[in-house]
């Protein structure tokens, strides 16, 4: 049975891509299944190897899309920078390779792009996160708005994450209207002084409640996650380590607060 049509005018797919096409393939097929159509997408790769950007080229069989490609990889940063600028339509939906909407998805994006249309103040909207925003108001339609607060008695880390590189809806003037994304650093690097310049210049964010009911995110050990980079805690429950990670915690506070302000 075919699913409902859903023909998002207005939007363009953009999708970052660096060496995991089956990912890609997997996610431009599950947003066909879904019925789901843009009026544009773009895929911006990263300097990818040959072999894949050759399988990228073959998808183009079945899906509509334009790739857009650089000699060599440049970074996140780079890529979305890239990709960004090729976007010709009012609102972009930002999702990486390694994510598949739920069949959930369609509706609630409906309601996240409507209420972009009718209200102007809103710069963007999270559509999935590892974790709720700390501080929020909800909103309406299962969406809430996240809320930065300075004031250091708001403890939380999480709350210098008010943008966030995870799947979201936003207005394509965004690098107009809080400059383009860092270059030349990793990952984590390019989201926080993102987030930063996001604050400074007093963007305004929804997040959807059910922050694991749209999406899922999914990394086969064929095609892992890129972001090596990152260093994980293992879990543990001895004294030290929990003396150990509440100290990392205030110290992490204490070093974002100082670069918000210093930025």
């Amino acid at each position: 049975m075919m699913n409902t049509p859903y023909h998002f005018k207005s939007v363009t797919l953009l999708i970052t891509h660096y060496n995991r096409c089956k990912s890609l393939e997997r996610l431009l097929k599950a947003f066909k299944e879904l019925n789901c159509h843009f009026d544009d997408i773009v895929i911006s790769d990263d300097g990818s190897e040959k072999s894949q950007l050759q399988y990228i080229e073959k998808l183009q069989q079945d899906y509509t899309f334009r790739l857009i490609t650089t000699p060599v990889n440049k970074g996140l940063g780079n890529n979305i920078n890239k990709g960004q600028d090729n976007v010709h339509t009012e609102y972009t939906l930002y999702i990486q390779e390694d994510f598949v909407p739920k069949a959930t998805f369609p509706e609630h994006f409906t309601d996240a792009l409507q209420i972009m249309q009718q209200d102007k103040k809103w710069d963007m909207v999270t559509l999935y996160s590892y974790s709720p925003y700390p501080y929020m108001e909800p909103y309406k339609l299962g969406f809430s708005e996240k809320v930065f607060h300075l004031a250091p008695w708001y403890t939380n880390n999480l709350k210098f994450y008010l943008y966030g590189d995870h799947p979201h809806l936003r207005r394509s003037t965004f690098l107009k209207d809080f400059g383009r994304y860092p270059e030349g650093l990793n990952g984590d690097q390019t989201e926080m002084q993102m987030s930063f310049a996001f604050i400074k210049n007093k963007g305004r964010c929804l997040f959807y409640d059910d922050h694991y009911g749209l999406l899922t995110q999914e990394n086969s050990a064929e095609e892992p996650s890129t972001a090596t980079f990152r260093k994980s805690w293992r879990s543990g429950n001895s004294v030290p380590f929990i003396a150990a990670k509440w100290l990392y915690s205030k110290y992490k506070f204490l070093k974002l607060n100082a670069q918000l302000l210093t930025k």
